[in-house]
Formats: structure tokens, C-alpha cells, sequence
């Protein structure tokens, strides 16, 4: 009876787990670069919805498309406004064309990690509109990356938050040995975040590490905190199972981490 209840106990965990961990990889997607801006805009009593691009393989230049409703077709016209982020120059204009009911237009590719501020403009006689307003859409272009390593990566760090909730789950419980689940935690978070990752990394940007300590980026620094918060979980129970206070401590850290949005202050 006691070993069905500690069957049914630790199933519950690893439910919980994943349901917190699919929580926290939504947020990731929809609160990062590479997640489309979307949104509507009224223009000649029609409402106008609208999916832009934030994020890009730099193989070609970025296609921007609108679908146009079928009154606008032959009487709208539309042009892109762009300007490489934060740089002192003018804007630059490029007119869009209609194909078969949507306007296209094209920004130019630009180095890995390169940027562009841009503005998607509808225009009808003197009647013109901006579709997201006085707010540029931010556009991040990027290497080619190999899709066998991203998709190990994306597993792999999954797996990382999945042990490293099911093991603050289980700091909060009776106490039970946390050497497993401790050590595949810092196993799995060291391999997608200090193997795969950098690779990656140097796929789309060039680089292989760019956060602390030699660079900015955020998305480098929040793994090695992590990183370090495992570490620090493990050295506590270097002769004996590690501290429950040290694994539910990495354990909140790695959600609390996890809750920053993906490239807060890009690559």
C-alpha cells in the first residue's frame, strides 16, 4: 500500500511538472524575437489584419505580405519604411506590390544579429495608415541553423525545466535522495545550454557565448545562472543526498529565469 502510494505521488509530480514546464515553453515562444507580431488596423472602414515577421534566415531578403480585402484590391497601395535599429540615418522606402489580393514587399537581408526598425504604410488617395502605428516592428535576421541540433536543443532544455521542476516538486515533499533527479537536472541543462546551445548560437550570430562575462547577451547569462544554480544543489550533498533548500532554491531560480522573455535585450 505504501509503495502504490509513493507510485501515485510521484506520477502526480511529473504531471505537475509538465504542465508547469508546457506553461513556461509557451510563454518562451510567444514572448520571444522569433514569435510574429500580430495584430488588426483600421483603414477605410475595413479592419485589416496583419501577421510581421521579427525574426529571419538572412538566405534572402525578408518577404512582408498583407492580405487585402477584396474592396481594397486595385485601389490600395502599401510601402514598407525601414532603417537599421538605433542607427543614425534616414528612413528608407521601398514600395510594395499587389499579387493575386495581398501587397508584397521585400527588406533587405542583413548580417547575423543584424536589425531592422520597419513600418508596413496602406495608402489610398490622401488616406494613408501605419499598421502597427507609431511603433516600429523590430526584425532580427540569423544564420541558417541545423535543424537536427535545434531540435535537440528545444528537447533537451524542455527535459532541463521538466527534472528541474519534478526535483523542486519533490524538495517540497518528504524527504527522499535528490541525487537523481539533481544530477540529471545540471546533466540535461549542461548539454542543451553549454553544448548545443553555443553551437547554435554560432550558427545564427557567429558566436558561440556572448553573455557574461564577456558580452551582454541576456539569454547566455540566464543559463549560466541556471547553471550555476545546480551546481551549487549538487556540491550540498557532495557525501549525502543534496540539500532540499538548495534544490527547491535552483529550482525557483530556473523558473524565475525561465519567466524573463527569450533575448529580452536580443543577440
Amino acid at each position: 500500500m505504501r509503495m502504490e502510494k509513493r507510485k501515485l505521488k510521484s506520477f502526480t509530480f511529473w504531471v505537475v511538472a509538465f504542465i508547469i514546464t508546457m506553461a513556461l515553453a509557451i510563454y518562451q515562444r510567444v514572448s520571444g524575437p522569433t514569435y510574429p507580431f500580430r495584430g488588426s488596423a483600421n483603414f477605410l472602414g475595413q479592419v485589416i489584419k496583419f501577421k510581421l515577421p521579427r525574426s529571419v534566415e538572412n538566405k534572402d531578403n525578408c518577404q512582408i505580405i498583407i492580405n487585402l480585402p477584396e474592396s481594397f484590391r486595385g485601389r490600395v497601395q502599401g510601402y514598407l519604411e525601414f532603417k537599421k535599429l538605433k542607427a543614425e540615418s534616414p528612413w528608407n522606402i521601398l514600395a510594395m506590390k499587389e499579387q493575386n489580393g495581398v501587397l508584397v514587399g521585400y527588406l533587405p537581408k542583413q548580417p547575423p544579429a543584424g536589425k531592422l526598425a520597419y513600418y508596413v504604410h496602406l495608402v489610398s488617395n490622401s488616406q494613408e495608415v501605419s499598421l502597427t502605428g507609431e511603433k516600429a516592428v523590430v526584425i532580427r535576421f540569423k544564420g541558417p541553423v541545423s535543424k537536427p541540433v535545434l531540435i535537440g536543443h528545444i528537447i533537451i532544455m524542455f527535459l532541463a525545466m521538466l527534472f528541474s521542476v519534478r526535483a523542486g516538486l519533490q524538495a517540497l515533499g518528504q524527504a527522499e535522495d535528490l541525487a537523481p533527479l539533481t544530477r540529471w537536472t545540471a546533466v540535461l541543462f549542461f548539454l542543451g545550454g553549454f553544448i548545443l546551445g553555443p553551437i547554435i548560437q554560432k550558427m545564427a550570430f557567429g558566436v558561440f557565448w556572448s553573455g557574461f562575462p564577456v558580452g551582454h547577451d541576456l539569454t547566455d547569462t540566464k543559463t549560466l545562472l541556471i547553471m550555476i544554480a545546480w551546481i551549487a544543489a549538487l556540491a550540498s550533498g557532495r557525501k549525502t543526498s543534496p540539500k532540499k533548500a538548495w534544490v527547491l532554491g535552483a529550482s525557483i531560480i530556473t523558473i524565475l529565469v525561465f519567466l524573463i522573455p527569450h533575448s529580452l535585450w536580443g543577440s
